[in-house]
Formats: C-alpha cells, structure tokens, sequence
C-alpha cells in the first residue's frame, strides 16, 4: 500500500505545474491547393515542484491535479470543436472527388 501512496505522490508531483493547451498546425493539401489545420492537445510545465514535505506539499500536488484535470477538459473541448469546425470548412472547400461512372458506349 505505501509503494502505491508514494508512486501515486511522484506521478502528481511530475503533473504538478503542467496544464493542457490545444495546439494549432497547418498543412498544405496539394489536391484541394490549400492550407488546412488541425488542433491537438500539448502539455506546457507551468511551475515545477522543487521541494515541500507534509501536507502542504500534498496540498499543492492535489492542487497542481486539479489544475491539469480542468484544463485538459477546457483544452480537449476547444479542440474537439475546432477539428470539427475545421473538418467541415475542408469539406466545403474541396469536395471529396468522386470517380466518374463508366460510360456506357451503345
């Protein structure tokens, strides 16, 4: 049990400073010739916990949690909405191509 408590305490303490942003890349697709974008998480260390002991370093560690939690859930909808906002202005720009049907010589 103490070996759990204590890895439990390390990850939180590695996830301490850390807050989740959404990420903007652009790339070009040469069949459309234009650029599209897309969103993805990254996590940013904001603070580092250097030392601390008893419950005041627990109490940052818990609160360091919190910080990380709520801003990969902020994070993750801003990017959620945003792939789907960018998916279908790619969609309205450059329709998916389809193949001709065969012509039918008579």
């Amino acid at each position: 049990m103490p070996r759990t408590i204590g890895s439990g305490l390390a990850a939180g303490a590695l996830a301490s400073g850390c807050i989740v942003v959404p990420v903007t890349t652009d790339t070009y697709d040469p069949d459309c010739r234009r650029v599209t974008h897309h969103m993805a998480l990254e996590p940013v260390q904001i603070a580092r916990l250097q030392t601390c002991s008893g419950q005041g370093c627990e109490a940052m560690v818990l609160a360091g949690l919190g910080l990380t939690a709520i801003s990969a859930v902020v994070s993750g909808s801003i990017v959620v909405v945003g792939n789907v906002v960018y998916w279908a202005d790619h969609r309205a720009a450059c329709p998916p191509r389809s193949e001709a049907p065969p012509s039918s010589a008579v």
